[in-house]
């Protein structure tokens, strides 16, 4: 087998950089938020959108192409955090097969009590390490990965 197409030693390093830091990362905060408050980082994402979103609800289809989800994985995520009283979900009126799904009194006091030990994995496993100006450069790269793959996924300011 040739080696011709693929990536070089340079190229192979910056992916493998890229890829395996922010796997463990994310691994890490997934961590965090379990071991404190036994909720997978996917369902805190969950609950801060909805905290977010005007009357503390959305559709099913926003929630999940807002989280990156399937529809199917989200409507699993809405039905183990609907058991856990955090959210329910509504039918939308005049749509059959629209539901809203809406955070509850407690899954607003869980979303708050998440949101600081997040901030603080955040900080922790990421802004910390990095210096201003690696700061800076991270949100750059970012910005460009996403303006060249996904510009509708681009950041808000929030």
């Amino acid at each position: 087998m040739s080696d011709e197409g693929w990536l070089d030693p340079e190229e192979l390093r910056t992916y493998r950089a890229f890829n395996r830091s922010w796997r463990v990362v994310t691994a890490r905060l997934d961590d965090d938020l379990q071991s404190e408050l036994g909720l997978p980082r996917t369902y805190f994402d969950v609950l801060w959108r909805l905290r977010r979103a005007p009357g503390r609800a959305l559709r099913m289809s926003e929630l999940a192409a807002g989280t990156d989800s399937k529809p199917s994985r989200i409507t699993h995520a809405t039905s183990r955090l609907e058991a856990m009283g955090l959210l329910r979900r509504d039918a939308v009126e005049g749509d059959r097969r629209g539901y809203l799904a809406v955070l509850t009194d407690e899954g607003l006091a869980v979303a708050e009590e998440a949101a600081p030990r997040f901030a603080r994995a955040v900080r922790e496993y990421l802004l910390d390490v990095l210096s201003p100006a690696q700061r800076a450069h991270v949100t750059e790269i970012g910005e460009a990965l996403l303006g060249a793959n996904a510009p509708d996924r681009l950041p808000d300011e929030g």
